[in-house]
C-alpha cells in the first residue's frame, strides 16, 4: 500500500470528504497551543436520523474549518449536537476543529475510535492520520492513511497531508511526489498549492516560493496559514514593509494569532528596536515559549535592553533544545560577560574549549574574563587560540551517529561505506545524501561529494549544504562551477550572508572590487559590524580601490576587535602601506602577523609596497 505495509483490510466502501489542512510556516517554525476544555464523547446509541438544522450546522462547521477557525467549527458541532445530530456525523468534524485549535489530546477523544458517518469518513481518517503524524506515532499514520487513501485515493488534500507526513519522516523525494500529485489532481486547490510552495523554498529558494504563495492567496485571500508562509518569506527576502502589511492582515482575521506577532518583531529586531520587539512577543501570551527561534529573539531583546540576567535564562533555555547551536552559545557567554559572572564564563565553557568547539568569540571572551580575575596567563593562552588561522570544519550531517563517529575515529572507509549503503536504501532521504556528500569530502573526494549534494539539492538546499557544495566546488579548483553555484543561490536567496561572503570572495580574486566593496559594506551595515573577517576584508578591498582613509579606518576597527586576529593585523598593516603614511607601524603589524602564520602573500605584497614612495593622496 502507498503508506503502510500490509494495512488492515476492510469491506466498507466509503464517500468522499472534504477535511482541511492546516501547517504552521516552515521558517517561523511555530504552532498554536490552546488548551483543551476536558469535554469527553459519550458512547450512547443515538438517532440515526436528525434535524435538517442540525444538518445546517454541520456544513456551516465544515466551512468554518475551511476558513481556518476551529474554535467557530467547534461551536457550531456542538449545536449540531444538541439539535441532534449523531456523533458520528460530527466526530471527524470535531476532532479536525480540536486539531486546527492546537488540542490533540481533545483530537483524540473524537477520532481515536473511527467511529465516522459514511460522509465524513475519509476526512476523519485523514484527520486521525494527521493527530498521529504530530504524536510521533508513524505506523499508526501510515495506517489512517491507508484507510483514506482506500475511501477517495483522489483527494488532493490528502495527498498534502501524505507528503507532509512523508517529509517529516525522512522521505523527501516521496513527498515531493505527493505534492505533484496533490498539484495534478486539482491546480487550484489552497493546501496543494501552499505545500509546494513551501517545498520550493526548501529546495531552490525565497523568490521562487512567492510565485506559489501568491496563487494560493488569489484563490482565498483571506488564508491565515498562507498569508503566514508568505509574510515570512517576504520578510527573509528583507521586503519588511509588506511583512509587516500581511501580518496586520492576519491579526484582522484571526486576533491575537502569536506568529504574526513573532514575524513582526523580527522584523522590530532587524530594524533595531527592541522595546518594540519585547512588546510584541508579550502580545504571544507566552505561546511561543515551547520554540527556540522565539526564545532566542526574547533574550537578544533583553539583552539589548540591558538585561543580561534574563537574556541568559533565555539562551540557556534555547541550548538544552539545540545543545550544539553557535550563535547562541556565543550570545550567551556575552551575556554572562556582561553580567560581570567572569569565574562562571570559564566554567561554563570550560568543555566547549577543551573539544576545541569554541568560537574565536568565545575564546576571545572567555580571554577577557580570565583577564577580569587577573588569569593573564590563561588569558594570553584563549586569545592565541582565538587568532590562529581556523580552517573550515566539516560538520557531518548527523555526526553523532554511527558515520559521524567513524568519521571522527579516522576510520574514513568505513564511513564510506556505511554512508553508501544507507544512500542506496533511502534515495529519497536528504540527510542520507547530504551525509554521503560529507563523507567523500572529508576524503578528499571532491567530484564524487559534489555527485551526492547535488542529489540532496534537489531536494532541500539549505545555507548549510551551499556551503558544502561551495567547499566541493574550491577543493576540486572549479571556479565556474563555484560562480554557478553561488549566483544561481543569490537569486535565489538575495540576503543570504554564507553566500554573499563566498560572491565577495569571488569577486576579489576577480579584481572586482567594486562589487566586492558593494558586498562587504552591505553586510557590515546589516549585522556585520563586529565581524573581523567582514572588516579585514573590506578593508584590504577598500585599499585596492585607492580609497586610503576608509581602508585604515575599517582595519583599525578590525583590529582593536580583536589585536590577536591574524586578518585584522595583516589587513592594518596592508593600509597603512598602501597609503604611506606609517610605514614603520605598518613593517611592526607585518612581523607580528608573520610570527603568527608565516610569511603569506599579502605580507610579502605590503612589504614590496613599502620600498616604493608613497602614492599621491
Amino acid at each position: 500500500m502507498t503508506c503502510k505495509p500490509d494495512p488492515q483490510p476492510s469491506g466498507k466502501r466509503i464517500g468522499r470528504g472534504t477535511g482541511r489542512w492546516w501547517t504552521a510556516p516552515l521558517i517561523a517554525g511555530l504552532a498554536l497551543g490552546m488548551v483543551a476544555d476536558g469535554i469527553a464523547i459519550s458512547t450512547e446509541a443515538v438517532a440515526q436520523d436528525k434535524p435538517q438544522g442540525a444538518s445546517a450546522l454541520v456544513e456551516a462547521a465544515r466551512r468554518a474549518l475551511a476558513s481556518g477557525d476551529g474554535i467557530a467549527a467547534e461551536m457550531k458541532l456542538r449545536a449540531a449536537l444538541a439539535a441532534g445530530a449523531a456523533q458520528s456525523d460530527v466526530a471527524a468534524w470535531m476532532g479536525e476543529a480540536y486539531l486546527d485549535q492546537g488540542d490533540r489530546a481533545g483530537a483524540r477523544r473524537w477520532l481515536a475510535s473511527g467511529r465516522f458517518s459514511p460522509d465524513s469518513s475519509a476526512s476523519g481518517w485523514r484527520a486521525l492520520a494527521r493527530l498521529e503524524r504530530l504524536d510521533g506515532n508513524p505506523e499508526a499514520a501510515g495506517t489512517a492513511f491507508d484507510e483514506a487513501l482506500r475511501i477517495t485515493p483522489d483527494d488532493p488534500a490528502l495527498w498534502v497531508e501524505i507528503g507532509r507526513w512523508r517529509y517529516a519522516g525522512g522521505q523527501h523525494g516521496l513527498a515531493i511526489a505527493a505534492a505533484r500529485r496533490a498539484i495534478e489532481l486539482d491546480p487550484q486547490n489552497v493546501r496543494a498549492l501552499q505545500f509546494m510552495g513551501q517545498l520550493v523554498r526548501d529546495r531552490y529558494g525565497l523568490v521562487g516560493a512567492l510565485a506559489w504563495f501568491e496563487k494560493a492567496i488569489m484563490l482565498d485571500r483571506d488564508d491565515v496559514s498562507v498569508l503566514l508562509d508568505y509574510a515570512a518569506t517576504l520578510g527573509d527576502l528583507g521586503r519588511s514593509r509588506q511583512t509587516v502589511t500581511l501580518t496586520r492582515r492576519v491579526l484582522e482575521l484571526a486576533p491575537g494569532n502569536p506568529q504574526a506577532y513573532y514575524l513582526q518583531a523580527v522584523i522590530a529586531a532587524r530594524a533595531g528596536n527592541f522595546d518594540l520587539v519585547r512588546s510584541l512577543l508579550a502580545r504571544t501570551k507566552g505561546a511561543l515559549e515551547g520554540y527556540p527561534a522565539a526564545v532566542q529573539l526574547r533574550g537578544i531583546a533583553e539583552l539589548a535592553l540591558g538585561n543580561p540576567q534574563t537574556a541568559g535564562e533565555a539562551f540557556e533555555t534555547v541550548l538544552r533544545t539545540r545543545p550544539e547551536s553557535a550563535r547562541t552559545k556565543d550570545l550567551l557567554v556575552r551575556t554572562i560577560y556582561l553580567s560581570g559572572q567572569y569565574r562562571y564564563a570559564t566554567l561554563r565553557f570550560a568543555e566547549d574549549i577543551a573539544r576545541g568547539d569554541a568560537s574565536p568569540y568565545m575564546l576571545t571572551t572567555v580571554a577577557r574574563a580570565y583577564e577580569a580575575l587577573g588569569e593573564r596567563d590563561r588569558a594570553g593562552a584563549l586569545l592565541d587560540a582565538a587568532a590562529r588561522p581556523r580552517r573550515a570544519t566539516l560538520h557531518v550531517v548527523g555526526r553523532q551517529g554511527a558515520i559521524g563517529r567513524l568519521l571522527a575515529q579516522g576510520q574514513g572507509r568505513a564511513a564510506e561505506a556505511a554512508a553508501e549503503t544507507a544512500r542506496h536504501a533511502n534515495p529519497g532521504s536528504y540527510d542520507a545524501l547530504a551525509q554521503a556528500g560529507d563523507v567523500q569530502l572529508a576524503l578528499g573526494n571532491a567530484v564524487a561529494a559534489q555527485v551526492r549534494y547535488g542529489e540532496a539539492a534537489a531536494i532541500r538546499m539549505p545555507a548549510s549544504l551551499f556551503l558544502r557544495r561551495y567547499a566541493a566546488f574550491v577543493m576540486a579548483g572549479d571556479r565556474r562551477g563555484a560562480r554557478q553555484l553561488v549566483e544561481g543561490f543569490l537569486a535565489q536567496n538575495p540576503r543570504n550572508r554564507e553566500a554573499l561572503r563566498a560572491a565577495a570572495g569571488l569577486a576579489i580574486e576577480d579584481g572586482d572590487y567594486i562589487r566586492a566593496q558593494a558586498i562587504l559594506g552591505w553586510l557590515c551595515d546589516n549585522g556585520g559590524a563586529r565581524d573581523v573577517q567582514v572588516l579585514s576584508d573590506l578593508a584590504l578591498v577598500e585599499a585596492g580601490l585607492g580609497r586610503d582613509d576608509a581602508a585604515s579606518a575599517t582595519a583599525r576597527r578590525a583590529y582593536l576587535l580583536q589585536r590577536a586576529s591574524p586578518e585584522a593585523t595583516q589587513a592594518l598593516g596592508f593600509s597603512l602601506a598602501a597609503s604611506g603614511r606609517d610605514p614603520e607601524t605598518a613593517r611592526a603589524l607585518f612581523a607580528k602577523a608573520e610570527a603568527m602564520v608565516g610569511r603569506t602573500r599579502l605580507i610579502a605584497q605590503g612589504r614590496e609596497m613599502l620600498k616604493v614612495p608613497a602614492r599621491a593622496s
